[in-house]
């Protein structure tokens, strides 16, 4: 993402995963505000942690002083194992949390996720809140509605989605999030990538956070 990326690996059940780590400014945060995790698109069609979008949601919290991890899931970069539909990719998302909580214990936790990524940060978070573990926030790009069977979601998730995203159609995630009663920010004339939107990400997610 930048110069003060760190690289690093962690064990998973399928091997080893690549991951990244972006820290706050310590002048500007001398002690941190939280934990983000930022989870990328579909690794079977190009999906990676260097992904635009997953760059511009974690600029996006660590701006705010989040230490922000990034990690490239089965199969992508130089992560070992295969892809596996979302439910290894869960595991693994579970894997960095608790490695990361061990250098970093107790700061509040933000998950977020762009495609593919909010499906797993949503199974994440109901996995984690069904062990009474605490997520500060939920962050959810392009949310995978239609295409994976997304669990329910905390009221207060911060959601983004384009107009004219033509992979996950905009009545896919209404008819998703119809029941729950919540809201969703809809980005005028944005496809499934947000071509020159990003800037409107980092501002309403900055904003909402």
């Amino acid at each position: 993402m930048n110069v003060q990326t760190k690289k690093f690996f962690i064990t998973g059940a399928a091997g080893q995963l690549e991951c990244a780590v972006n820290l706050p400014d310590p002048d500007a945060f001398p002690t941190p505000t939280g934990l983000a995790l930022v989870a990328h698109p579909h690794p079977l069609f190009g999906g990676t942690m260097e992904n635009k979008v997953v760059q511009t949601l974690a600029r996006s919290v660590v701006s705010l002083g989040y230490i922000t991890v990034r990690m490239n899931f089965r199969g992508v970069g130089l992560s070992e194992g295969v892809h596996d539909a979302g439910m290894g990719e869960t595991d693994d998302m579970h894997t960095l949390l608790q490695t990361m909580r061990q250098t970093y214990p107790g700061l509040p936790l933000v998950l977020a996720g762009f495609s593919f990524g909010t499906f797993v940060q949503s199974r994440l978070t109901q996995r984690l809140t069904s062990a009474q573990q605490s997520v500060h926030r939920l962050i959810l790009v392009g949310a995978a509605a239609g295409k994976w069977a997304m669990p329910d979601i905390p009221a207060d998730t911060i959601l983004i989605h384009g107009e004219l995203d033509d992979t996950i159609p905009l009545s896919a995630v209404f008819e998703w999030l119809r029941p729950q009663d919540i809201p969703v920010v809809v980005i005028p004339g944005a496809d499934h990538f947000f071509h020159k939107r990003l800037p409107l990400i980092k501002k309403i997610v900055t904003e909402q956070l």
